[in-house]
Formats: structure tokens, C-alpha cells, sequence
């Protein structure tokens, strides 16, 4: 089988479950702004400090993979679609919301603005964080109000930002015990 199939050589592309749009249509743009998010979790990874991390990116790189084919879905074919597979659930919104609460107990409650840049992993989960902001906003015309991709894509840039924290204070406190040494 050959990577190329030159099928979009006109400027269409194939939509899941079929159907073709221009490339550069709404459906492709939400998808596709998931598809960057999704990259920039595994640039995250590549700065992985610890096996923990490393396992929640791959999963929330799995997850996407979820909302990119919902998104790259037609709405006569939504019904296609299965729950947790190619479809966002509100379990896997709810996943989110319990991660966030248990990684936020990892690190101090912050009391001033963030600066990115404390440490590498930390730069790139707040990276990972902006793309997926902007996947946010690329879905709002392509999702159904039923749909929980908007919520989905809200509660990962969420947990971006707190991982990024996590990382944070991981470098802080390794300082701090350098320092004190």
C-alpha cells in the first residue's frame, strides 16, 4: 500500500465514514488544529521527566485520536460513531476533571502569574496547552451542542496547564535540595 493516493491533488479530502470537503473547510480545520494539538503533546512527551507523565500524554494522544475522527465526521454520519472509540464521551471528560484534581495536589497552589519556560517539559506541556486552545475554538463550528468534543478539548488545555505546573514545582524542588546541600 502506498502512502500517497493523490486523491486530494484537486484540494478535497475524504472525510471518515466518506464524504469529501475542501481541504481547507471547517472540518478539516478542527480536526486538523487537533491533529497539531495532538503533535504537540508528543513534543511534550519527548521531555517526559518520569514514567507518569510519559503515560498520560500516550494517553491523551490516544484520546485525540477519538475527537479528531468525531470531528472529521459528517453529521449524517454521526451515528456511525462509538462511544469512546470514535466518539467523545462525558466519562472522558470526567477522566480529565479527576487527572486535574490529582495532579494538582502534586504541586503548590500558585500565587503569582506563570512565566513559561522553567524547565523544558514544562515549556513544551504550555505549548501543548495553546494548540490545544486554539483545537478549542476550531471545533466550535464543526461540533454538535450534544457533542463533548468543545468540553473535552476545554478540560485538556486545562490539564496541559496543570501538568506544566506539576513540572514546574518537580524543578523547583530539585533545586531547592541542590541548594541546600
Amino acid at each position: 500500500m502506498k502512502i500517497y493516493t493523490k486523491t486530494g491533488d484537486d484540494g478535497s479530502t475524504g472525510l471518515f465514514f466518506g464524504g469529501r470537503v475542501a481541504k481547507d473547510s471547517i472540518r478539516p480545520t478542527a480536526y486538523g488544529a487537533g491533529d497539531e494539538a495532538q503533535a504537540a503533546l508528543g513534543l511534550a512527551r519527548v521531555a517526559a521527566t518520569n514514567e507518569t507523565l510519559n503515560k498520560i500524554l500516550v494517553g491523551l494522544c490516544r484520546d485525540l485520536y477519538v475527537a479528531m475522527a468525531e470531528l472529521a465526521t459528517l453529521e449524517e454520519n454521526q451515528s456511525k460513531l462509538e462511544a469512546g472509540k470514535t466518539l467523545v464521551t462525558s466519562e472522558m471528560v470526567d477522566s480529565l476533571d479527576q487527572l486535574i484534581d490529582e495532579i494538582s495536589l502534586l504541586f503548590e497552589p500558585l500565587k503569582d502569574f506563570v512565566i513559561p519556560g522553567q524547565n523544558e517539559a514544562a515549556a513544551r506541556l504550555d505549548w501543548a496547552r495553546v494548540v490545544i486552545r486554539r483545537a478549542e475554538r476550531e471545533s466550535l463550528p464543526v461540533h454538535s451542542e450534544t457533542s463533548y468534543v468543545g468540553a473535552y478539548l476545554n478540560r485538556l488545555s486545562d490539564l496541559a496547564w496543570v501538568l506544566a505546573r506539576w513540572q514546574e514545582d518537580e524543578t523547583l524542588k530539585s533545586k531547592s535540595v541542590r541548594e541546600s546541600n
